[in-house]
């Protein structure tokens, strides 16, 4: 079975080292400081290494069970989700005025990855809830966040969120769930919603779904898209659980991965729901939910990639295969460790290079929503924003890739499910699709987020990694970061001039390109992560740390990555310069 270590250590090292955390003005973040920071991470620790860990394989074998309406899940399951609640994870970044602990969203996004890592499917119940409980949070009336949000923080009730439908997915605009007003103030929901993940089970005493649908007489298209929140069961006006809604799921989907997660068809029968937000303005509030949720996907690419590499390190210690070829370095063996081949150091190395950079990039995304959130900073909110789809796009597809290298390192032991890395290549997959598939992602981020605010936000990036390069140009050691960094960073911004001089006569050219450009972003992001830890540990070294392996390590790894992963940017600006003429060049009817 596979094991799980949470990386406790190296998240210490980015909060504090890296992003110095207690040392930010961002409110709250004055009480993070490396003691209490350690305490709530090893206790995150403890419960996803020895609880939900060893929980994962189960819910992939077994999966959930759909018996007379109800939703069975996985062996348990719902006494690890009763530990979580009783230990108060769900609500650890949530406002204490219900129930939550107000920490700031960076600390929660660590505690996510190490949740994510031991157990995807199982993570995604608490997941969904904290995203559709920021959608209220953010959008509701004083009436629904105090009717929903208690419970929902706490996880009594969990939460989903509805959108796709059997003929249509990214395009909502073509949705048919309807909403009819009625004279009470609520509407009767009526429609299909198919993927909904969580959709029904037994670990919550109710399940808030959040609904798109369109009221009758509205705009066509997305314009006429309202959210409505739908309970399993009504609330009466005491707030215990009433009546059993219109709501019921008719459906598991069998899927590829994440089976201790029931993804759910979901039939709504005249169910009353309640409108969230603004009429007709059902994107705008369910886009609080889910620009939340890509951040979190983003995450499970790298949770998934970590969780993977850290039993290919072991299995390549422990399996004997062949020898080294400049000698025996296990002579008293039949065989030296798979550990001493190159190409195994070069397999391992893309993961441990992609991961460590990968959680540097996902913490630091995360304290821009704190910047933008608490510090109501409109710079970080436009930063964020158009680092959103790289995180999502980016991290899910590298992280995907990262699964299926150390699912090779075990060879054919890898593709039988005894040693169970499978799992983690088949949960991983669905990441690159769900919360907007990774193509819709790159178009985002290409098509709209660099010409937002007049282009004002990618510039404000350029301008942050121009200013790292020249701050550390001269700074010893530095040079093997900062220069693959600056060459990368031209690639990046030669793309986007490519762009600007040829979108608007041929759209096309620069949709191409789109992909590309996402992968040259990530790679660049990743490489001023890289900067900045290494900056971090050679200031460490400098300083005469009592763990210098610790930084050599990463400075050697760090060293790899601008070497052998960064140098992809003069690829992916090459492929984007031939523009859209060899993509577009077949008719239909010729595939």
């Amino acid at each position: 079975m596979p094991s799980y270590t949470a990386p406790t250590k190296d998240l210490q090292f980015v909060l504090h080292d890296v992003l110095k955390t207690s040392e930010s003005s961002i409110p709250g973040y004055s009480d993070l400081d490396r003691d209490f920071t350690a305490a709530v991470l090893e206790e995150a620790g403890k419960i996803t290494s020895e609880v939900l860990a060893p929980l994962n394989v189960v819910g992939d074998k077994e999966g959930c069970t759909l018996e007379n309406g109800v939703v069975r899940v996985p062996t348990g399951f719902k006494e690890a989700f009763d530990q979580v609640r009783e230990g108060g994870w769900t609500g650890l970044d949530m406002p204490e005025e219900f129930g939550g602990q107000n920490m700031p969203y960076v600390l929660g996004t660590a505690v996510g990855e190490m949740f994510s890592a031991s157990n995807q499917a199982f993570t995604m119940y608490q997941g969904l809830t904290h995203g559709a409980a920021s959608a209220i949070l953010a959008h509701g009336t004083q009436e629904q966040k105090e009717t929903y949000l208690p419970n929902m923080v706490s996880c009594e009730w969990t939460g989903t969120m509805n959108l796709t439908e059997p003929h249509c997915g990214t395009d909502l605009g073509m949705m048919r769930t309807k909403a009819e007003p009625q004279d009470d103030g609520s509407y009767k929901v009526s429609g299909q919603k198919i993927f909904i993940s969580a959709g029904e089970h037994e670990m919550s005493d109710n399940i808030i779904h959040l609904v798109l649908a369109k009221i009758p007489g509205g705009p066509e298209g997305i314009k006429g898209v309202s959210l409505f929140i739908v309970p399993k069961f009504i609330v009466n006006d005491d707030g215990t659980v009433g009546a059993r809604n219109g709501v019921s799921c008719g459906a598991i989907e069998e899927k590829m991965g994440i089976h201790g997660n029931s993804t759910c068809v979901m039939n709504y029968d005249e169910a009353t729901g309640y409108l969230l937000g603004d009429m007709h303005k059902g994107m705008r509030a369910m886009f609080t939910m889910m620009n939340e949720a890509r951040i979190g996907v983003g995450m499970q690419g790298l949770s998934a990639a970590d969780a993977a590499y850290q039993n290919a390190v072991i299995y390549a210690n422990d399996r004997l295969q062949g020898r080294a070829v400049t000698g025996a370095e296990n002579p008293e063996g039949p065989a030296d460790p798979l550990i001493v081949h190159p190409d195994i150091r070069r397999s391992l190395m893309d993961q441990k290079s992609f991961i460590e950079a990968a959680r540097a990039f996902i913490l630091w995304s995360s304290q821009l929503i704190d910047q933008a959130h608490r510090a109501e900073d409109a710079d970080a909110d436009g930063l964020i924003s158009l680092m959103t789809p790289v995180v999502k796009g980016f991290l899910t597809d590298e992280g995907y890739d990262m699964t299926v290298k150390a699912q090779q390192i075990f060879g054919g032991h890898g593709y039988i499910e005894e040693h169970g890395m499978s799992q983690f290549t088949r949960d991983a997959r669905i990441a690159m699709i769900y919360e907007g598939a990774n193509g819709v992602q790159a178009l985002d981020l290409v098509g709209r987020k660099l010409a937002q605010d007049g282009g004002k936000h990618v510039m404000a990036f350029f301008a942050l990694v121009k200013d790292f390069c020249s701050e550390n140009k001269d700074v010893e050691g530095m040079e093997d970061f900062v220069e693959p960094l600056k060459v990368a960073s031209k690639h990046l911004q030669t793309a986007g001039m490519f762009f600007m001089q040829n979108g608007m006569k041929d759209p096309n050219a620069a949709l191409s390109g789109s992909n590309d450009f996402m992968h040259m972003m990530g790679h660049v992001c990743l490489g001023l992560m890289w900067g900045r830890m290494a900056k971090a540990s050679l200031e460490a070294l400098a300083n005469g740390t009592s763990d210098a392996a610790f930084h050599e390590t990463k400075l050697a790894t760090g060293r790899y990555y601008m070497a052998r992963r960064l140098p992809a940017t003069a690829m992916h600006l090459a492929r984007i310069e031939t523009g859209a003429e060899t993509v577009m060049a077949l008719a239909a009817d010729q595939f």
